[in-house]
């Protein structure tokens, strides 16, 4: 078995006298596409944020590629190798789409000042070098016809296409997508989940937080069960669909 690129040990994430997460404990095998589910209030979106270090837990640890990083800004987790996607897309609306897929790069001469002035021929040779980088991953991501198109203009799901295009600029070990699927057509779904497992297959990791099922269970595994903010169940496929937890939990009618 793969060793854990991530490692989320008692987690707890409180506001006021809720507690959103609860002691939540579960690993991410490097190479691994895992899933994490569960009923709307699990706590899900709460522990990604905490994962990618956009708030702070209040109790709990979160190990990334050996290193803790709970403490750590998003920005610095960014930096080193772990990137998220939002349920609700965020780009640029009014900059192009080349334009979000190049800001996503890190480390930019251009962001100092300083090197405008007295570097500018580094700061033109890296811009070059990222144009050229975000052509090919807007390649991949199979938004070449829309990449001038202004990113506030573009269909929900190519919106979620260039999220992830967006993330494949800083090139990272780990992937959080937040769901991944949700307000995007049937065709453009298939396009985003080939995507994953081609990145996959490329040694990417992930972790998916889904609402459709039937994604989940033909994508992911392991598969995580959160509820209450708590790990529920983690196992593969058939073994959380067929638990009773999960199925009192969440699924339901739908492995019934």
């Amino acid at each position: 078995m793969a060793a854990p690129l991530l490692t989320v040990t008692d987690a707890v994430k409180t506001f006021g006298q809720m507690r959103a997460v609860d002691g939540a404990s579960f690993e991410v095998a490097e190479g691994s596409i895992t899933g994490l589910i569960g009923p709307n209030g699990a706590g899900k979106s709460t522990l990604f944020g905490a994962v990618a270090g956009e708030t702070t837990l209040t109790s709990g640890r979160v190990t990334f590629a050996g290193e803790e990083i709970a403490e750590r800004s998003a920005t610095e987790i960014y930096a080193r190798g772990l990137s998220r996607t939002f349920q609700i897309p965020r780009p640029f609306p009014k900059m192009t789409v080349l334009e979000n897929v190049m800001l996503a790069a890190t480390d930019q001469l251009g962001e100092r000042f300083w090197n405008t002035w007295f570097r500018p021929g580094a700061v033109a040779r890296q811009e070059r070098e990222i144009r050229d980088r975000a052509h090919e991953v807007i390649a991949f991501c199979n938004l070449t016809a829309v990449e001038r198109n202004l990113a506030g203009a573009i269909s929900g799901g190519q919106k979620k296409l260039l999220e992830l295009a967006r993330v494949l600029m800083s090139d990272p070990k780990l992937i959080l997508l937040d769901e991944p699927a949700a307000g995007v057509n049937p065709a453009l779904l298939d396009t985003l989940v080939e995507k994953i497992v081609e990145l996959n297959t490329r040694g990417k990791t992930f972790l998916i937080i889904e609402h459709n099922m039937d994604m989940v269970m033909s994508l992911c595994d392991p598969i995580i069960v959160l509820a209450q903010g708590k790990v529920i169940c983690a196992g593969a496929p058939e073994e959380v669909a067929g638990n009773r937890a999960v199925i009192d939990a969440y699924l339901g009618e739908v492995v019934a």
